[in-house]
């Protein structure tokens, strides 16, 4: 039987870093229509729906070729509205207006222009073997965690390392081959829909992944993230 696999962008409107960076113009297309595009390039996806509490981002989703079956609430497109949350509204809404039930929610980000829809495929062909129930596209760490500082104090501030809180450890040297590999997520997430239900998250805690062994991973979030996408994409051409 034919599976029905969702993928779902959130783009609330509201984003502080970065005005309107969800339909930002990078080259001829907005943020959100780049990974749109790499949605319908999915030989597994079956249905792109946008989920946003706006009606000018609907607009211009609807035009990359996504749908938008109706509006996010407002009390799940907050500064701290738990992503989560605005996932399980639009897969009741789903049920509820439609009768529709996804059996794998893809999710995507729209602030991430060239992820690639073969690298999407990978992690959606993980959760569709036997006993894998969600996989994450992941990217190598280029600075380990480890070597994170933080600042702490009111009045006399310092700094320390931020894992060992001492600030002894800010001035030694760790070399990256003591460490394990540290990795974070490239904005793929791909879950069965029983996880969700049972979990209130998109992984269980058997997570299957997939590595991207080449970097094309660019995730937006400042001006400067904008500026070096630009600078890529011409480089590209």
């Amino acid at each position: 039987m034919k599976k029905n696999i969702l993928a779902l962008i959130g783009i609330r409107s509201g984003s502080k870093s970065l005005k309107n960076k969800n339909i930002k113009k990078l080259g001829n297309k907005h943020l959100v229509g780049w990974i749109i595009n790499a949605a319908k390039k999915s030989k597994y996806i079956n249905r792109i729906i946008v989920s946003t509490d706006s009606k000018k981002y609907a607009k211009i989703s609807k035009k990359y070729g996504a749908e938008v079956p109706f509006l996010r609430d407002k009390k799940y497109a907050k500064d701290n509205s738990n992503e989560i949350d605005f996932i399980k509204f639009t897969i009741k809404k789903l049920k509820k207006l439609e009768n529709y039930n996804p059996d794998i929610i893809v999710r995507l980000l729209a602030t991430c222009p060239f992820q690639r829809s073969v690298d999407i495929d990978k992690t959606i062909s993980k959760v569709l073997q036997k006993n894998v129930n969600s996989a994450v596209l992941i990217s190598e760490a280029k600075q380990h965690p480890r070597k994170a500082l933080k600042i702490i104090g009111k009045k006399n501030k310092k700094l320390v390392n931020f894992y060992t809180g001492e600030g002894i450890d800010v001035g030694r040297k760790s070399n990256r081959q003591i460490f394990n590999k540290a990795y974070f997520r490239s904005n793929v997430i791909v879950a069965k829909k029983t996880v969700i239900d049972k979990y209130n998250s998109l992984t269980d805690n058997n997570v299957n992944f997939v590595e991207l062994k080449q970097n094309f991973f660019l995730d937006i979030d400042t001006l400067e993230d904008f500026n070096y996408a630009k600078y890529l994409l011409n480089k590209i051409k």
